[in-house]
């Protein structure tokens, strides 16, 4: 779902409504494309924290409650705001036309403390998303993507130069156009043609869930044809869409599909899936933005900036596979070691028969039922008894390799298996501090020399993931390896329970209870967290238990790697919605 013109709109009056005359407080760079304003309005006496991302994966515009972790150096356009904007106040909000555009205008002071203004347009239209820092005058301040004339001769966007908007789309406008107009337009359009279709491509800013659904409201189906629609009924959806907006009744409304992730987002309600999909309503449009883009986000984020970390292991998985494919063929081969011992040992019962210089000697396996003769290649320039050893030789080097060999391949899949922990932790990860910890893990583990971003920096304290059971036992779940042993054999006293997937990688789960026997409910939340931070999936998903007492490391062994005994098997489905709700913020 695109972030279209009609959620900018109300987007627009619910800043508004929310922020007018509010005061800038603070100005942050999270992310390269991304600004947050926090403000402070007087009026309803609340700090609201403005998010703007001009990327091309997730532009949008909306309030937030995510806190997200900023740069050690805040980047120059960070600064460059903070010092044109910093205690000045958001006038207001304003959308340019029925557009993916949304102008704000600040009132601040400059070096000499005069009065002036400033704005921030931020145009919102997916790979061609922007954020532009103009004056009173509309004069080019910076942009988040300078545009010079070797990027687009069309428009460009530079210091100094003043502002031009996008080229206009050749669409009419939804809120403008007459029932006649409508009429004719829906003559002349190709009657086969979806009436989705031709909503999306006549009207301007309308995106196509939008579209979607003023076709299923008009004709009660996604699927209908112009040729099929009553111009009444689609001017009656029109006109009950354009109520919307000047009534400004919108619904904030989320989409799942049957996995309970969020596929689509609006500003009214979505019916066209019927009782295919899951919909949720919410307060306002900062808590839906956070309900559909949160994970997407810090997913985006965590790939962004550990790239280095996704390079290396998926570098040493294909190597390391490779690897192992080619001593497992190796070790087929090895297989030939017994018939070489066979020879060796039927040339040596038969030396009194074979003649030097002979190429091949036919001789009869006495080892088989039948004793049938077999022929063994000779080398004619060795005696009989130097082709024996000459086979005992092969035989032992084939034995001394498959020993080797099956060392070296059990060494090679305990990598892969490490290698899997890490690809896990990755997707555990939150923070910059949880990619750092993963680095100095993988540097622990003799990888260091092959990350680029890699820096012998001192660490700060670990901090597991923790949540409280219904019943109030902490429970402690670690992101990563290096927090796994913490909470393991530092954290966790011996009577406590331990949890962990069966023969997967996850993180290790620890109900604290000292001793006590928590209730069933409990054991089963701690083993949805177990399951929820795992690499499975499934409604009945292994997780054995048992007390910390039960787990030990080996000598040498990788960072969160450890056996157990004594335990139970528990099953149960992972959840993220129970551990969100049970996880201490």
């Amino acid at each position: 779902m695109a972030f279209d013109s009609g959620m900018i709109f109300a987007v627009v009056n619910e800043i508004n409504s929310r922020a007018a005359d509010a005061k800038v407080e603070k100005i942050q760079q999270p992310q390269k494309d991304e600004i947050v304003i926090t403000l402070h309005s007087a009026a309803t006496r609340e700090n609201l924290r403005l998010a703007i991302n001009a990327g091309a994966n997730n532009p949008k515009i909306s309030f937030t409650d995510t806190q997200k972790e900023n740069p050690a150096s805040p980047p120059m356009l960070c600064m460059l705001l903070r010092k044109q904007l910093g205690g000045g106040k958001l006038i207001s909000a304003k959308q340019v036309g029925f557009d993916r555009i949304v102008e704000l205008e600040f009132a601040s002071r400059d070096e000499m403390g005069f009065a002036v203004t400033r704005y921030i347009i931020v145009e919102i239209m997916g790979k061609y998303s922007n954020l532009i820092f103009t004056d009173e005058n509309k004069r080019v301040i910076t942009a988040l993507k300078l545009i010079d004339f070797s990027t687009s001769r069309m428009r460009q966007i530079l210091p100094g130069m003043t502002y031009e908007m996008p080229p206009s789309q050749d669409k009419r406008d939804i809120f403008s156009v007459t029932e006649g107009e409508l009429s004719v337009m829906l003559a002349g359009a190709d009657g086969s043609m979806l009436l989705s279709r031709f909503i999306l491509n006549n009207f301007l800013g309308i995106s196509p869930l939008v579209s979607r659904e003023l076709a299923y409201i008009t004709a009660g189906s996604t699927d209908a044809s112009v040729e099929n629609t009553l111009t009444e009924k689609l001017w009656e959806t029109i006109c009950a869409f354009r109520a919307i907006f000047a009534e400004k009744k919108f619904l904030p409304t989320v989409v799942y599909d049957e996995s309970e992730k969020p596929v689509e987002f609006c500003f009214m309600d979505i019916a066209q899936y019927g009782s295919n999909m899951q919909v949720e309503h919410f307060e306002n449009f900062g808590a839906l933005t956070d309900a559909y883009f949160e994970k997407r986000d810090l997913a985006d984020r965590i790939k962004q900036r550990g790239q280095d970390i996704i390079k290396l292991v998926s570098n040493a998985t294909a190597r390391l596979e490779k690897k192992i494919e080619l001593q497992r063929e190796e070790l087929r081969e090895c297989e030939d070691g017994e018939k070489f011992k066979l020879h060796g040992d039927l040339l040596t019962a038969n030396l009194y028969a074979i003649k030097r210089g002979e190429k091949a000697a036919v001789v009869q396996n006495y080892y088989s039922e039948n004793c049938e003769e077999i022929s063994i290649e000779l080398d004619s320039r060795m005696t009989p008894a130097q082709n024996a050893q000459k086979y005992y030789k092969k035989y032992n080097k084939c034995k001394n390799a498959k020993k080797y060999l099956t060392e070296q391949i059990a060494m090679a899949q305990g990598e892969l298996a490490y290698l899997e922990t890490v690809t896990q932790a990755l997707a555990n990860a939150e923070t910059e501090a949880d990619l750092a910890e993963i680095r100095r893990e993988l540097a622990q583990s003799g990888y260091a020399s092959r990350m680029t971003k890699f820096k012998a920096v001192k660490v700060s304290a670990v901090k597991p993931i923790e949540f409280k059971t219904d019943s109030g036992y902490r429970v402690l779940c670690g992101k990563n390896n290096i927090q796994n042993d913490h909470i393991t054999f530092k954290l966790a006293s011996k009577l406590d329970l331990w949890f962990h997937v069966k023969g997967a990688p996850g993180s290790h789960v620890v109900l604290i209870c000292n001793g006590e026997e928590p209730s069933e409910k409990d054991y089963t939340e701690a083993a949805t967290i177990a399951a929820t931070y795992s690499s499975l999936e499934g409604s009945q998903i292994a997780v054995d238990y048992t007390r910390v007492k039960n787990v030990k490391k080996p000598p040498a062994a990788k960072p969160g790697y450890v056996t157990y005994s004594t335990n139970y098997t528990a099953y149960v489905a992972g959840d993220e919605k129970l551990c969100e709700e049970l996880r201490v913020k």
